[in-house]
């Protein structure tokens, strides 16, 4: 079943999150992951999902959820630090906007434009030691 898109949409949340939904499935290599996203009518809640078998969600899929603000290590009072991170500090992986389904609501998209976009199919949750570019951009401030 499909489920509406949060305004204001973290599109690196955590499953645990409010309003937490899969919009993509991550792919590709472990030196270059990759999302995959979901076509409009299978964004789902997280609820939905068959059992992973002792998988983490954040491992295997990318899931939006209703930003945090001010309760989360990367908002820095008005707007969303790890997306600047990535527009700033990653290059692009692709060169047309991804078929995402969150991107009306998708808060990195507000506030950086089509540029997050090009690089957002390379951001992994969980970032592993063959992405160093990503674990880097990834870190909060301090």
């Amino acid at each position: 079943m499909a489920k509406t898109i949060p305004q204001s949409a973290c599109p690196s949340a955590q499953p645990d999150m409010r309003d937490a939904l899969v919009f993509g499935i991550i792919n590709g290599t472990p030196t270059a992951p990759r999302v995959a996203y979901l076509r409009r009518d299978a964004v789902v809640p997280l609820a939905d999902l068959p059992d992973l078998r002792g998988l983490q969600p954040g491992h295997v899929f990318r899931i939006a959820a209703t930003c945090e603000q001010s309760g989360c290590v990367h908002f820095d009072s008005s707007q969303c630090a790890l997306a600047r991170r990535i527009a700033t500090q990653l290059q692009p992986v692709v060169d047309t906007l991804p078929p995402c389904q969150i991107r009306a609501g998708c808060r990195w998209y507000a506030e950086q434009g089509a540029a997050i976009c090009y690089r957002c199919p390379q951001v992994m949750t969980f970032a592993t030691d063959d992405q160093p570019e990503l674990t880097a951009a990834a870190m909060p401030a301090g």
